[in-house]
């Protein structure tokens, strides 16, 4: 089944915009472990698209995305977010950038994805870029939740 460009392009502009708009509000609240950490954490039950066999992909292949998502593609994220205590709480400052970074992150994706689904079928493609994701969120939270220990026992 091939999907139209046109609808393609229109579902990843929502889903982009979904992610600001979330980014967005989430920003306006403090920061708790949980929030840090839930999401990583939520995000990891989708490896269970491996448990079917067309999702599923080389080993190396999977070690390589997790490695660039979470060296490359998470170091503009650490660059542009930091954390600071505002009184009692601890709250999200992001760098103006911050936006431009996640726009710049999504554009890269999504012009690989053209590239990758010449090469492999849509379902691995999918599977790697969630690895690729995975590893850039696991270490961006990781730090986030380092920096929220050592303001919390300051």
């Amino acid at each position: 089944m091939h999907i139209p460009l046109v609808y393609s392009v229109v579902a990843a502009l929502a889903g982009l915009t979904a992610i600001l708009v979330w980014r967005v509000r989430e920003g306006r609240t403090a920061v708790t472990p949980k929030k840090i950490l839930f999401p990583p954490l939520g995000m990891a039950t989708g490896f269970s698209m491996f448990l079917v066999p067309g999702f599923r992909i080389p080993l190396s292949w999977a070690f390589i995305a997790f490695l660039l998502g979470a060296v490359a593609f998470a170091y503009p994220l650490l660059l542009t977010s930091k954390l600071e205590r505002t009184g009692d709480v601890i709250m999200m400052k992001r760098s103006g950038a911050f936006f431009a970074v996640v726009i710049v992150l999504f554009a890269i994706r999504y012009l690989a994805h053209g590239f990758f689904d010449s090469i492999l079928t849509i379902e691995q493609t999918g599977g790697l870029f969630f690895i690729l994701a995975f590893g850039m969120i696991v270490r961006w939270r990781m730090n986030m939740f380092r920096e929220y220990r050592a303001l919390t026992t300051c």
